[in-house]
């Protein structure tokens, strides 16, 4: 399948727009720790967690560069699709299931201007579980060439912030990043009513790069 390149070298791992918040203490913390676990053996104790923290809080917020995939649909999430759902309106449902484990900056499924982007309050029970209908979750809509498209990015039980990177009116591209998720959740597409799902339950999905269409 042919590939485009993203904006820098395929292989490439940034950090993650959104992500200071919540990294730059636990860095700042387990440098302090490490320079007085020199002088002290309750620093050394205190460093040990600290800088596993710091390691985790990198590792979450990875962000690395992906060659995007063509296709008519791609997988805005890395996961595992946790559901396909025909919808009344003769739209499909992928949701795609996001672990603390997952790359969580989420990118645009086609290519299009952000008609909108709303912010909906709900609850924070986890993502895998239907009462998760409620939870708190940012809704966008675009509009493409396949026209109206809907991707929705729900919180879960850990994910306490939804980060949009891109306000309505802007054009993005296919597989351009669009916005995070802090800590595991999910991300839901419509498919518009006529396309069929490329995926199944319990794929595993990558960002960008997994066609969510069939031909």
């Amino acid at each position: 399948m042919p590939h485009r390149s993203s904006s820098s070298p395929s292989g490439r791992v940034r950090l993650a727009r959104g992500a200071s918040a919540w990294l730059l203490p636990t860095v700042a913390a387990a440098g302090v720790s490490l320079v007085k676990a020199r002088r002290s053996g309750r620093w050394a104790a205190a460093a040990v967690p600290t800088t596993a923290l710091a390691a985790g809080m990198l590792w979450f917020f990875r962000d690395p560069e992906r060659e995007i995939s063509q296709g008519r649909l791609i997988s805005p999430a890395d996961g595992v699709v946790q559901s396909i759902t025909d919808w009344p309106d003769g739209r499909i449902r992928v949701a795609i299931f996001m672990s603390p484990l997952n790359v969580h900056v989420n990118r645009a499924p086609a290519a299009g201007t952000v008609r909108s982007v709303e912010h909906i309050p709900g609850g924070y029970v986890p993502a895998f579980d239907k009462e998760s209908e409620n939870n708190e979750r940012v809704v966008w809509r675009f509009d493409t060439e396949l026209g109206d498209l809907e991707m929705v990015q729900i919180a879960g039980a850990v994910a306490r912030r939804i980060v949009p990177y891109v306000p309505q009116g802007c054009k993005v591209e296919q597989g351009e990043r669009v916005g995070l998720i802090r800590f595991g959740s999910r991300v839901d597409v419509y498919l518009p009513e006529g396309i069929e799902p490329a995926v199944e339950v319990g794929q595993r999905t990558t960002a960008g790069v997994t066609r969510l269409d069939r031909d």
